[in-house]
């Protein structure tokens, strides 16, 4: 069958040339989306409903794509952004409310509270570690509002609780709702997301030592920061350990086991500096906060000004308010069962990720009783359709492999939301859940679920409709008008999508596809030069990879983000004063991020921690 659109980069020439207004008009969904949520608050799944709006309506008026295929680009997308991505989420949520609900969580909270009594120690192990843990199991804004609580009860002054939990909600992100971001851009880029967690792996153990350190300065002074110097290195030096591990196990024949990197790097970090406290060494000086003065409380905004804060603060009391579970004694058996839904949550996705071996080596799904483990489905009227601009085809493309591939992958086995929710309805029997409690934990996952998974959808079916148009490639290749320096941008690309958007699932879906195509543009201008040590594919994953792993430190000043911290530390209200406080450590950790991305580019033996 003959295609039926050929991709345009230039629609809108001026002279002949490539104009600032093809550039202008390729922009306008993202600065649609943009303007909707930053300057006119609205709630995420609308903005992006508009955003999405405008970009099929420019893909058939200006781009000149046929309606019925710009309608089935964003359903394609929109499909994707709820399985696999919508489902994990989901299930991720169901198994967290499962252990708040049965009391679980508060016997996990109060086991780690008790661990130090430092103030220091205590930011690592809570803030960071348990934090860590926390972003893999529910994220959602979730580490910074019960680590921000607990170590104000702890007797940590609530503006520091704010601010030290905003800065170590950072290197665990990539991998926060089980790996979420990294599945998002994968789907937006069309890179392995076993590869991009390989990348991951080479880039953020680096910061995951940084971090802790980082963050404990915040607190104190240096002298007073290195005197716990052991601490720092088994805290954060084990679960960059473990993160990278993690990460990239499949590269070393064992599953793919990537989204247990945050759960599983946050426990085994608490492990080890909690076995490292009782038996090896504890400081040497007791340090605590020095008494505060209480500032003003500022005047409360009226929470339906801004939906996003609603939303945050509803979510951060509905955490906070349960007490279930704090009575129980602090036993060996209590602490274990406490943490048994998590174990089995990583039993189930360490078979998935067996299935997953076996699929590779099989090179197709697996077949049980006549059920296939996943199914192709080719999206009808899109499927080879699209012919990519000349541009972006490398010489030599045979005809057919211009075309672009459109074919939903129906993963429901091994998407991570199936062996998730096993563990949760096992769970639920294995703690003796009641049919109420049961009823109830469906009833708060859904609605906690009714604005993050439409707004994935709406956030996939745009990049989609931007990605078969052509309109992300207009922007790719303005964008690498930056020459050489692309791969420092690319990280603050990614810092500015988390920004607005609120999270690197969303800043991934816009700008994955864009990053592609740029990477794809730098290194062909500068293969035989400066990028001469990385093939395509490798700068395609690193470029696409930083937008996710420079993102993540735009995390701490999104408007969620604050809005939970304030909820969780009690300051309602004074949002401005903790945003002016953690802005400029995100910037620089973003620099950070992009200025080791570019030492990965261009430098070696850097260049050899990008996977091939």
């Amino acid at each position: 069958m003959p295609f039926a659109y050929v991709q345009n980069l230039n629609p809108l020439p001026v002279g002949g040339g490539f104009t600032v207004l093809s550039t202008i008009v390729a922009a306008l969904p993202v600065v649609v989306l943009f303007y909707l949520l930053v300057g006119r608050r609205w709630l995420a799944s609308w903005a992006g409903a508009a955003g999405s709006i405008v970009a099929i309506v420019l893909a058939v008026a200006v781009y000149e794509m046929p309606a019925e295929m710009a309608g089935a680009s964003f359903v394609y997308g929109a499909a994707f952004g709820l399985l696999p991505i919508g489902w994990t989420v989901f299930a991720a949520m169901l198994l967290y409310n499962v252990t708040v609900e049965t009391g679980q969580f508060n016997v996990i909270r109060r086991s780690i509270g008790s661990l130090s009594t430092d103030a220091r120690v205590q930011a690592v192990l809570i803030g960071f570690a348990f934090g860590a843990f926390m972003e893999g199991a529910a994220g959602a804004g979730s580490p910074v509002a019960i680590c921000g609580a607990m170590l104000v009860g702890l007797g940590v002054p609530p503006f520091r609780a704010a601010v030290i939990c905003l800065i170590a909600n950072t290197s665990p992100v990539c991998y926060g709702g089980l790996g979420v971001p990294i599945i998002t851009l994968e789907t937006s880029s069309g890179i392995s997301a076993d590869k991009i967690s390989t990348m991951c792996g080479h880039q953020l153990p680096i910061l995951s030592c940084l971090i802790p350190l980082y963050m404990v300065k915040c607190m104190c002074t240096w002298r007073e920061t290195l005197a716990i110097w052991p601490a720092l290195a088994v805290g954060g030096g084990s679960f960059a350990l473990f993160q990278f591990f993690f990460a990239t196990a499949h590269e070393y024949g064992l599953p793919p086991i990537w989204q247990l990197t945050d759960i599983g790097g946050g426990l085994f970090s608490l492990a080890t500096l909690g076995l490292f406290l009782k038996f090896v060494w504890k400081p040497k000086d007791e340090w605590r906060f020095p008494d505060e003065p209480k500032p003003e409380p500022a005047p409360a905004r009226s929470a339906s000004d801004d939906p996003h804060a609603a939303q945050a603060r509803e979510e951060a009391a509905a955490l906070l308010a349960n007490d279930k579970g704090n009575d129980a004694p602090l036993t060996a058996r209590s602490v274990f069962v406490a943490w048994m839904p998590w174990l089995l949550m990583a039993l189930c996705l360490v078979g998935s990720g067996l299935v997953k071996h076996y699929e590779k080596k099989n090179n197709g799904a697996l077949e049980f009783l006549g059920v296939k483990t996943y199914y192709d489905i080719e999206v009808p009227g899109l499927h080879k359709q699209v012919q990519r601009a000349e541009r972006l085809v490398p010489p030599g493309t045979p005809d057919d492999k211009k075309l672009e591939p459109a074919v939903f992958k129906f993963i429901w086995l091994t998407a991570p939301g199936t062996p998730v929710l096993l563990a949760a309805l096992l769970s639920m029997l294995l703690l003796g859940m009641t049919r109420a409690q049961v009823r109830g934990v469906w009833k708060k996952t859904f609605h906690q679920m009714r604005i993050p998974i439409p707004t994935i959808a709406f956030m996939l079916g745009l990049s989609y409709v931007t990605k078969y148009a052509g309109m992300d490639a207009t922007l790719g290749v303005a964008f690498a008008g930056t020459g050489v320096l692309y791969p420092f941008f690319a990280a603050l690309l990614g810092w500015l999508g988390v920004f607005l958007t609120g999270t690197d699932a969303g800043s991934n879906a816009l700008f994955g596809g864009l990053q592609k195509i740029t990477a794809t543009e730098v290194w062909t201008a500068h293969s035989a030069g400066a990028m001469s040590n990385l093939t395509l594919e490798q700068a395609q994953t690193l470029i696409c990879t930083a937008n996710s792993t420079g993102g993540v430190m735009g995390k701490m000043i999104d408007a969620q983000s604050i809005c939970v911290a304030t909820a969780g530390t009690n300051q309602v209200g004074r949002e401005a004063d903790i945003f002016k406080a953690v802005i400029w450590h995100s910037v620089l950790l973003a620099c950070v991020v992009g200025a080791l991305t570019a030492l990965q580019a261009y430098v070696p033996p850097f260049t050899l921690m990008v996977p091939r």
